[in-house]
């Protein structure tokens, strides 16, 4: 009787399951794959459709800034509904559902014939997307230990930054000239492979308590992280849709030596520096990481030599490294559990945006003044992103967050399974 009676009076209600403390396990692994060929996918793709764009199609600047840009139109479109869905019929779903419609986008690359087809076909892309990344995400923080997650978003990063880094490369190897079919359906088995391998995940999702509120679509905790994520992240929607096109100025065959080193950089810090945004603070990490991403871009911009793009690209991608992190733990912050996919989905859909926007933006100032002037943009809203982070961010945040907000924050960049 007595034994019984505090679950009684306390009237709380069950504990869901801990996860084991392993960080390397089955469903780590699975999780690890399943985004190496999804992550290898896209990074086929980023070289090769701006120049797909510029080359076979005849677009201009312009088309390659909207083009590129459209595949983050289609995720921020459907983000904040993937994060409820997570949170509501579980991540497997958005996982192995994501990595089949980007399978069917980037079949659909064979049958383009003018830029409309195109833009068709990444809008679609970007949609699975959005999917994976939120399903994918959400599971790594599901299944991490609460001690060890940022050990396991640095395994993770292994996985998304190898893809990001060699994926480039592959793709330019892979198209030899022009043969943009070859890599449309390599970058289409690695979805597949994608799809497949995610079918052999287990559900983590927590179901909410009964007749509790719905996740909101757009969480608020997330907006002021969110814009300063969208401000900085600008950046990369130039270096990602112009560097293909800028290399040939200072001298290289192709960027794949360049978007290698970015990734490899990203990689390094990520695996390093893990635990910065914990450490020092989110508010101290998303200022150096601002001011780094602003400082690569203008030696992008004005040192225009071979030394000087790659030189300002390790620093832009030191900054690139940290900023996700710091502001996923700002916006995670005193989230409930059940709020996480939206929380995600919402940060996330400033991303989507940033790449969208950012990149036809800079291609129209890549029109009317050259690549210096696309890069100085860009650097700008780097600075901008700084200043928002400064004014209208909690200076309670500037040193060491609670352990278990910072961590559950950088799982979604860099997923982490039990």
């Amino acid at each position: 009787m007595l034994g019984s009676a505090p679950s009684v009076l306390t009237n709380k209600p069950p504990q869901s399951p801990q996860p084991p403390e392993r960080v390397i396990t089955r469903q780590f692994l699975t999780v690890v794959v399943a985004g190496l060929f999804y992550f290898f996918s896209l990074g086929m793709l980023l070289p090769i459709v701006p120049l797909f764009v510029a080359g076979p199609l005849g677009g201009s600047e312009l088309a390659v800034g909207i083009l590129v840009g459209s595949f983050s139109i289609g995720a921020v479109l459907i983000r904040p509904f993937a994060g409820r869905i997570g949170d509501r019929m579980g991540r497997k779903v958005l996982i192995v559902g994501g990595a089949l419609v980007v399978a069917i986008s980037v079949g659909l690359y064979l049958l383009v014939t003018g830029p409309e087809m195109l833009l068709a076909a990444r809008l679609i892309g970007g949609v699975g997307e959005a999917a994976f990344f939120v399903g994918a995400g959400t599971m790594i923080t599901d299944l991490a230990p609460p001690s060890r997650r940022g050990e396991a978003i640095s395994y993770w990063s292994v996985a998304v930054y190898s893809g990001l880094a060699f994926g480039p490369a592959l793709g330019e190897f892979v198209l030899d000239e022009t043969h943009f079919n070859r890599v449309w359906v390599l970058a289409l088995v690695f979805a597949l492979l994608s799809a497949v391998i995610g079918m052999f995940t287990t559900e983590t999702v927590v179901p909410s308590p009964s007749g509790g509120a719905p996740a909101p679509l757009i969480n608020r905790s997330a907006l002021t992280p969110g814009f300063v994520l969208f401000l900085g992240m600008i950046g990369l929607a130039g270096f990602a849709a112009f560097m293909p096109l800028y290399v040939s100025d200072v001298g290289l065959e192709d960027s794949s030596s360049v978007f290698l080193l970015y990734g490899c950089t990203i990689l390094l810090v990520r695996i390093i520096g893990a635990k910065i945004p914990d450490r020092i603070g989110p508010l101290r990490a998303g200022t150096l990481s601002t001011a780094a991403a602003a400082a690569g871009l203008i030696v992008i911009a004005f040192v225009e030599t071979k030394v000087g793009l790659y030189l300002g690209t390790i620093i832009f991608s030191i900054g690139m490294s940290l900023l996700y992190p710091s502001v996923l733990t700002l916006a995670l912050t005193g989230v409930p559990d059940s709020q996480r996919g939206s929380a995600v989905g919402t940060i996330s859909s400033f991303f989507d945006l940033s790449q969208g926007i950012g990149a036809a933006v800079l291609g129209v100032s890549v029109k009317m003044g050259g690549y210096r002037a696309g890069f100085s943009l860009a650097a700008l809203s780097a600075v901008a992103a700084l200043v928002l982070l400064r004014s209208g961010i909690d200076p309670r945040t500037r040193g060491p967050v609670d352990h278990q907000a910072a961590t559950a924050a950088r799982e979604y960049l860099e997923p982490d399974p039990p």
